[in-house]
């Protein structure tokens, strides 16, 4: 099953139903070319050996092909040590629908449900929940036969997720995928709505135990949602990011789960996979899973590290999310429409208060050295610090000391507040209304957390307040180290603002560099492959 040309033909002799298309060892690009008009556009070129979303290619243009099958071979190549690749049609609107599977020893198989996982970006899954809203009981059942046929016709043993692709017209109608012969990263959902332990399933039948239960007597109780926590940036493509995390702040409650094994310290770097934790919510209903998920979401926060959580809310938020209308395009479709929240005044007077607060506190008692602003003659002087942050920046004013000062926020009203910290908490008061927010300080920049966002702020230089207000940098840099694998424009060359000028290799995907303006290209780069 780990060669998924090898896979399909093996599940087809099963009558497993597989997705038209040409799937042989040792197909180059010629061939594959050949093929695609006889499988029919559009067509999805998959790597034979890996999974995950890596060196999948969806291809529309049949003048784009070629480009297509080169980037994909490259990136199946680096990710998997093979750069075997095969066709598949495109299904228009598909669901990305699994089914759980267990098999021991003794030749029992049994199913466990399916999990949708429909919500993806980069062919990699973002969002996942069991059961499917879109399945009724006799698809359920059917697709559940499906892949423990899937199982057997491997003489497979333990646990493992047998993938299929639904049409979102034709929900009755399923094709066999993949095979993933393991447990996969959204197991916890399957284990919270049938009750079973599946990493203990997993030992227990490689140590040559019978499964006590057959298929009729698995039922599935309520409804469970999973959230992939990512170090990406969604308003930049899903760019990846990193960092020392600095402060975890996990959700707790009634349903909610958290799997992961961060801690302050960590470096999230960019020679692996950008998923740092997952969020699940089991529930009566979808509904109340879905609440509760957001509610674990909007106590979600690593400091330190951008992440997709607000991305992650957004998206639960949407009304065809809500409703189970789901596809594999959908989060591409609604990512235009998502604008992270700016660092709202209070979130900007908090760090101004915490400025304050540093400055009494390196006073230490010094009457002439305390941010006071008092002198002779005249009203106190307000001390003033450019803060900028990813969206916003701003001029904070804050006069007297941080238990009982006045804030203003660029040109707006002066505002009475004060500011108490705690080791992991920051509680501000502004014009009598309370706000508690977790917070962490590393080389100048400070991260503040509350429920509706995490926002990095820093005290900003001249060039950058310029920029903030309107001048566009024509730098292209790449936002984390890696490999380029792939240099598009010649330096010297004339690019168009969004061209793809540099192509960069980090956390085990490929990351196209645009153009962001138009202009002569000068590259100041290492060679490829550096």
């Amino acid at each position: 099953m780990g060669d998924k040309i090898t896979a399909k033909n093996a599940v087809a002799a099963f009558d497993v139903p597989v997705v038209p298309g040409v799937a042989k060892p040792g197909l180059n690009d010629d061939d594959l070319v050949a093929a695609a008009d006889e499988v029919g556009y559009p067509v999805l070129i998959k790597p034979s050996a890996g999974g995950g979303g890596k060196g999948m290619r969806l291809v529309e243009d049949p003048a784009r092909l070629r480009d297509a099958l080169v980037s994909a071979r490259r990136e199946a190549g680096s990710s998997f040590g093979d750069d075997t690749l095969f066709l598949e049609r495109f299904i228009l609107r598909p669901r990305h629908i699994e089914v759980q599977v267990l098999a021991d020893t003794h030749g029992n198989v049994v199913h466990l449900g399916e999990r949708e996982c429909s919500l993806q970006r980069r062919h990699q899954k973002v969002i996942e929940e069991a059961p499917s809203a879109l399945l009724d009981t006799q698809t359920r059942a059917r697709i559940g036969a499906a892949a423990c046929n899937t199982a057997r016709s491997v003489d497979y043993v333990g646990a493992g997720t047998v993938e299929f692709i639904v049409s979102a017209e034709r929900a009755d109608e399923f094709f066999f995928m993949e095979m993933n012969t393991r447990l996969q990263v959204e197991h916890p959902v399957t284990e919270a709505v049938t009750g079973l332990d599946l990493v203990e399933w997993q030992l227990r039948v490689a140590a040559g135990e019978k499964l006590p239960f057959a298929q009729d007597d698995i039922e599935l109780s309520g409804h469970a949602i999973e959230a992939r926590v990512y170090a990406e940036d969604p308003a930049r493509g899903f760019l990846p990011t990193g960092g020392r995390v600095l402060r975890v702040i996990e959700p707790a409650g009634a349903g909610v789960r958290v799997d992961s094994s961060l801690l302050a310290g960590t470096v999230v770097g960019s020679d692996y996979d950008p998923m740092l934790s997952k969020v699940i919510a089991h529930g009566a209903d979808r509904e109340q899973a879905l609440a509760r998920l957001d509610q674990a979401l909007a106590h979600t926060a690593v400091l330190g590290v951008q992440t997709n959580v607000e991305f992650l809310r957004f998206l639960l938020a949407d009304e065809r999310v809500q409703s189970g209308d789901l596809d594999t395009a959908l989060l591409d479709e609604r990512l235009a429409d998502f604008a992270p929240l700016a660092a709202p005044d209070d979130v900007f007077a908090a760090g101004g208060l915490y400025v304050q607060w540093v400055l009494a506190r390196q006073a230490a008692g010094d009457l002439w050295a305390a941010p006071s602003g008092w002198r002779v003659g005249g009203g106190s002087a307000p001390v003033r610090t450019a803060m900028q942050t990813p969206l916003r920046t701003e001029t904070v004013s804050v006069w007297g000391l941080p238990g009982a000062a006045r804030v203003q926020v660029g040109d707006g009203e002066t505002m009475c507040a004060s500011v108490q910290l705690e080791r992991d908490r920051m509680s501000v008061t502004v014009n009598g209304v309370r706000r508690d927010y977790r917070w962490a300080e590393a080389d100048r920049h400070l991260w503040i957390a509350d429920e509706r966002g995490t926002w990095q702020i820093r005290e900003a230089e001249e060039r950058k307040i310029h920029r903030a207000a309107g001048e566009r940098p024509a730098e292209v840099v790449s936002p984390m180290p890696g490999n380029v694998i792939a240099m598009q424009s010649a330096s010297g060359a004339e690019v168009a603002e969004g061209d793809v000028v540099v192509v960069v290799e980090a956390m085990k995907m490929e990351h196209a560099l645009t153009a962001p303006v138009s202009g002569s290209w000068r590259c100041w780069c290492p060679s490829e492959s550096r």
